[in-house]
């Protein structure tokens, strides 16, 4: 739905997951963070001036956009990126972080495949003033110095498991069903 690859696109991401990348300035199996079943998290190989270790949080299934990732997923890729945040926050005491996603041409995306960017956020970074013209490619060692930094906070952090993600799932369906009625249903 509203997708825009070209017919003969080849997405980056997928070659991750499918170990097709070979290692280089774009790509480094030291940029890997997190990787399950469902999800991976890598230090993306663009950064910004005052914000180095931006973090793509990536599903492993190809969906090109928010309007095709299925909302199973999208959880998984939203505690991923919860966990990467708060490991930001310990290695690098960041003042802040920011969550972006790009989708569809006019909303600035450049890569087909569903990612979500989790960047860290100081005070006083321009980030927005430098987003359009500040990005530059990484050396693929200092991705893997920063890659190392999360994945050392992030040794105890767990996905949830499937289950508990059901059952959050299945409250988030109730609640959602339930509030439109409850100005009929008498609390007591």
């Amino acid at each position: 739905m509203y997708n825009h690859a070209p017919d003969d696109y080849r997405c980056p991401l997928c070659a991750i997951v499918s170990n097709e990348t070979e290692k280089g300035p774009l790509y480094s199996p030291d940029d890997l963070i997190y990787a399950d079943e469902d999800v991976y998290a890598m230090i993306g190989v663009y950064q910004w001036p005052n914000n180095p270790g931006n973090v793509l949080v990536v599903p492993n299934s190809h969906y090109e956009n928010i309007y095709d990732l299925p909302i199973r997923l999208s959880s998984r890729v939203h505690d991923l990126a919860r966990g990467i945040a708060l490991a930001m926050k310990s290695a690098w005491e960041c003042d802040g972080v920011s969550t972006r996603q790009h989708n569809e041409p006019a909303g600035n995306q450049d890569t087909w495949h569903y990612h979500l960017h989790v960047t860290p956020r100081f005070h006083g970074d321009e980030l927005y003033s430098t987003f359009a013209t500040g990005k530059a490619l990484m050396d693929p060692r200092d991705r893997a110095r920063y890659a190392k930094d999360l994945v050392r906070q992030m040794e105890n952090w767990k996905q949830p498991t499937k289950r508990l993600s059901m059952l959050l799932l299945i409250y988030r369906g109730l609640v959602i069903f339930l509030l439109p009625l409850r100005r009929h249903i008498a609390w007591r």
